[in-house]
């Protein structure tokens, strides 16, 4: 069964920083390129990141720079790390997986206050 787990989430002010966490079942960890979204209230969700198998990544624009997306192969987990936080990041962040569908964990609420 694929689960996807994120951790990490919580209140910060803004220009401090946070990591996020995913933890995946095996199969999906490795088999595709897996993204952290953002859903902001009242917002569609948007791409925040992604990493390929081969560790290429792509950010935002609106984050490039701050935020950096890695993984550990060996512990099946995903993560983010966010530097300089805005008040404009806050959102429930998600991570995504694909394995012949895509695969969402529950999410994880960052809140950055001004």
């Amino acid at each position: 069964q694929v689960q996807l787990v994120e951790s990490g989430g919580g209140l910060v002010q803004a220009g401090g920083s946070l990591t996020l966490s995913c933890a995946a079942s095996g199969s999906i960890f490795r088999a595709n390129t897996m993204d952290w979204y953002r859903q902001a209230p009242g917002k569609q969700r948007e791409l925040v990141a992604s990493i390929t198998p081969s560790l290429t990544t792509n950010y935002a624009g609106s984050v490039k720079g701050r935020f950096t997306i890695s993984k550990d192969n060996a512990k099946n987990i995903m993560y983010l790390q966010m530097n300089n936080l805005k008040p404009e990041d806050t959102a429930v962040y998600y991570c995504r997986g694909f394995l012949y569908k895509s695969y969402w964990g529950q999410g994880t609420q960052v809140t950055v206050s001004s």
